[in-house]
């Protein structure tokens, strides 16, 4: 195994240096969040000024800590920070994460190599500088320095976010809260001047508590260790990837925004493409990934079954479906047509995709879905529920969440519309079933999940 990440993710003890009586100071967001958060563990607060900032005891320099502490979080100009640096090591401190900016992203090359010598030298890992740190929705560490009222928070939950952005890492971890799947952990690194991507996507391949990773990478410190990780752990669990600086221009920008070199983007993604990482074209395609990859189980093969309550809906979800390379649609077995003849009314076409009509409810939603279950010409179920007809209602929620309770294959909905239909879709994002708000963005979904799983069997 690389580098331990425990005493960061999960400390026992965390002292804020910098910690400030100002509202406005970083220092101080960081002692609220993990104040609001919940943390159960010791805190401590470095000032040279306060006898106690929030609550907290206030000491002047970490050596007055009569204890050895699992992590410093450092918020202080970085001129200073080589000496903190420096008594955080005398003091026996586990690990460090440094979120002041000003290092090599803004040319202070030689300010980043004196603070990476002093956490060589003692052996303490240290995050950043110039990032955000870390969140841990199960040990309740919350290292963000934004404040709470900005930033909504994801639940817990098994997807994990690597991220090399603070910027775009928070805006992802808003998106995340408002799509229905948890968090299990958010490690923002910046300048990767010790800890890179490669050490955290390697501990956690090894984490219990991540099912899916997510990545939002701008460069790549050292390829060959990246190669030698990817290697493995997409063999474990799923990686969902978004590079950003893909053009001679936004290489540019990457190298001011966290002193990262890019480089050629057709690399990258033929290394993505060899190691079965899934490759996230934009935002929404991060969180749709993940959001799918976590919840669904491995298909049996790429045959899709329809059932809409609106034709035209389920016509763009079977031309979205022909479009794909990975993807076909199901026929339905003859058991299956019997079944539903019998079931449904005569103006229902017994035919993928299976047009339920405006007026159906949840009880032609149970038997169709139910019969498509069963059928084995169908792999993977998309349910298209239009809560703008006469017939869709909580009713219709109700037997797509019981199904979804036991079924052992995909299914996810896709369902488009404002306030009435979006507290219908967040009831059912709440009880574990994926929804969509377009047709090509849940069938882009389920052609990644099915290109993983089928890269995952051929190795």
């Amino acid at each position: 195994m690389g580098v331990d990440l425990r005493s960061m993710l999960n400390p026992k003890s965390v002292a804020i240096i910098g910690a400030s009586q100002n509202p406005e100071k970083v220092g101080h967001i960081i002692l609220q969040n993990y104040i609001n958060s919940g943390y159960a563990g010791k805190l401590f607060a470095i000032n040279k000024d306060a006898e106690s900032i929030l609550g907290v005891k206030a000491y002047r320099h970490i050596g007055e800590i009569k204890e050895r502490l699992d992590l410093a979080v450092i918020a202080i100009p970085a001129p200073f920070v080589p000496q903190v640096l420096e008594e955080c090591g005398k003091a026996g401190v586990r690990s460090t994460i440094v979120v002041t900016a000003g290092f090599e992203e803004i040319g202070q090359k030689e300010l980043q190599d004196q603070i990476v010598e002093i956490s060589e030298r003692y052996k303490m890992p240290m995050l950043g500088p110039n990032c955000l740190g870390v969140i841990d929705t199960r040990a309740r560490t919350d290292t963000l320095f934004l404040p709470t009222y900005k930033l909504s928070k994801p639940g817990v939950g098994y997807v994990s976010f690597i991220s090399q952005s603070g910027a775009a890492g928070s805006t992802i971890l808003d998106l995340i809260a408002g799509e229905g799947f948890g968090l299990s952990k958010f490690i923002s690194y910046g300048n990767a001047a010790y800890i890179d991507e490669s050490d955290i996507l390697e501990y956690l391949m090894n984490d219990d508590d991540t099912k899916v990773i997510i990545m939002y990478i701008e460069g790549i410190k050292n390829g060959k260790k990246f190669i030698e990780v990817a290697r493995k752990v997409t063999k474990k669990k799923p990686v969902v990837v978004l590079k950003g600086g893909r053009t001679s221009v936004g290489q540019q920008a990457t190298l001011s925004h966290t002193a990262s070199l890019a480089g050629d983007y057709q690399v990258y993604e033929g290394i993505f493409q060899q190691f079965g990482f899934t490759i996230a074209n934009d935002l929404n395609d991060l969180l749709y990934y993940a959001k799918t990859l976590v919840s669904e189980p491995a298909p049996k093969g790429n045959r899709i079954g329809i059932i809409t309550n609106g034709g035209g809906a389920g016509v763009i979800t079977t031309d979205a479906v022909g479009y794909t390379r990975e993807l076909k649609l199901a026929e339905l077995s003859d058991k299956s047509k019997q079944l539903l003849r019998k079931k449904m009314p005569p103006l229902v076409n017994i035919r993928i995709p299976l047009d339920l009509a405006g007026d159906a409810g949840g009880d032609r939603y149970e038997t169709a879905v139910a019969a498509m279950r069963d059928d084995p010409n169908i792999d993977m179920i998309i349910v298209i529920a239009l809560f703008q007809t006469p017939g869709a209602d909580s009713g219709v929620v109700a037997k797509l969440v019981h199904f979804k309770a036991d079924i052992e294959k995909p299914m996810i909905v896709i369902s488009i519309g404002a306030e009435y239909t979006q507290i219908h879709n967040r009831m059912m994002e709440e009880s574990g079933l994926p929804v969509y708000d377009s047709p090509s963005a849940a069938v882009k979904a389920l052609a990644e999940l099915y290109k993983y799983y089928n890269y995952k069997g051929r190795k």
